[in-house]
Order: structure tokens, then sequence, then C-alpha cells
């Protein structure tokens, strides 16, 4: 018989202790979830629109989710319903540390990944140096809007995921910061993609859960 098709899990509402406040947090189970395996999503540049409801971040999630995955998105200080103020990076890496914590402490022995889009990337990138981890998908990491180069790069294997046409984040220059990256990351090109994966979003997804299945 063909396996049953994915049901998507009922989204659980949590509010996680930041450093400035409450984080609002959206965390969803799988049916198959046995415990091993949890997800940490970042979203976009809270200036700009981005929110944990972005789609992007709602794709990467449930393609983490059909792999087995507990998955926590959450609005990152002065979004949404979460407490604080914008603060360029600095806060908002303490506030994904703040969630990275909180899902440990919920789910103890469970191993991590790390995910992030555009301005979430850039901040999975710095928690992945500062939190032991198995995998880091960075999609779309802004390289030159943010000094990535200013942190070490993860020791848990790690892929970009990168449209070749995104009219923000410019793909040759990730490609140069990628080769140049000391362990070298993997690279997956999405062939006509722009930023927010316009009509791509199918396509994103197999590529984050190709990445879970090489291991």
């Amino acid at each position: 018989m063909p396996p049953a098709p994915f049901r998507p899990p009922t989204p659980e509402r949590v509010l996680i202790a930041g450093p400035v406040g409450d984080l609002e947090a959206l965390v969803e189970v799988p049916a198959m979830f046995a415990a091993r395996d949890i997800a940490i999503v970042c979203h976009p540049h809270p200036l700009h629109g981005g929110t944990m409801q972005n789609k992007v971040v709602h794709m990467t999630a449930r393609a983490l989710q059909e792999r087995g995955l507990a998955t926590v998105r959450f609005n990152f200080r002065g979004v949404g319903g979460s407490a604080g103020a914008f603060d360029d990076g600095r806060g908002e890496t303490d506030d994904a540390l703040a969630v990275v914590d909180w899902a440990a402490a919920r789910w103890p022995g469970t191993a991590l990944t790390l995910a992030g889009f555009s301005f979430g990337a850039f901040i999975a990138f710095r928690v992945a140096s500062r939190r032991p981890a198995v995998r880091l998908v960075t999609i779309a990491p802004p390289v030159k809007r943010f000094d990535f180069d200013l942190y070490p790069a993860p020791r848990a294997p790690w892929t970009i995921i990168q449209g070749d046409k995104d009219e923000l984040v410019d793909y040759a220059t990730v490609v140069a910061w990628a080769a140049s990256a000391q362990p070298a990351p993997r690279l997956v090109t999405l062939a006509g993609g722009e930023h927010f994966f316009h009509g791509r979003l199918a396509e994103l997804k197999q590529a984050v859960q190709a990445t879970l299945d090489a291991g």
C-alpha cells in the first residue's frame, strides 16, 4: 500500500521567555516525530515585513516536518506578539539562542537542525557557532548586507540554497563566499529562482528535503 499522505501538524502557539521579554512562537510536531530531531527556523528581516509566517519560512518548516522533525518558528523581538525592538542582528541572535535552549529543554537529547531565510539565514549561521547542531540550512544568505566573515564557519554539515536570479542577494557573491568557506558548504542552485522563490516553493521544499536525505 502507498504511504498515507502527510497531514500537517496542528500548530501550537507558545510564548518563549526571551532576553527582553516573551517571544511568540509556533511549534509543529508531525505524527511521525520520534523525539530525535528538532529544527529552529528563522525568518527574514523584521524591518522589511519578515515574520514567522513568511511563505519561505513556512515551506521550509513543512519540508522538515515531512521528514519527521518537530519545528519551531518564532518572531524576533518587536515582530508580532514578541516583545522588544529590532537590534540589527545582535539581539535577534540572542532571541534565537533562547529558542534553541527552550527547545532543548522541551525535547532533551534531540539533534538540532538550524535553518533560516535571508536575514534569518544570517542569524542561524551565527547561532550555529554557539550551539551544537547536526545541520545548518541557509536560504538566500545576505552576504553583502551582513558580515558573515566575522563569525566562524559552522562545524555542522551546511547547505546553502540560492536562486541565481535573486534580485536582493547577488548570486555570484554567494558562490564566491561559499567557495572561500572552510569547511565548504554544499551549494544548491535553483536556476531562475528569485529571492522569494515565486512559483518555486515546491522546488525549494525538495532542496531542503534533499539536504536531510543526504545525511
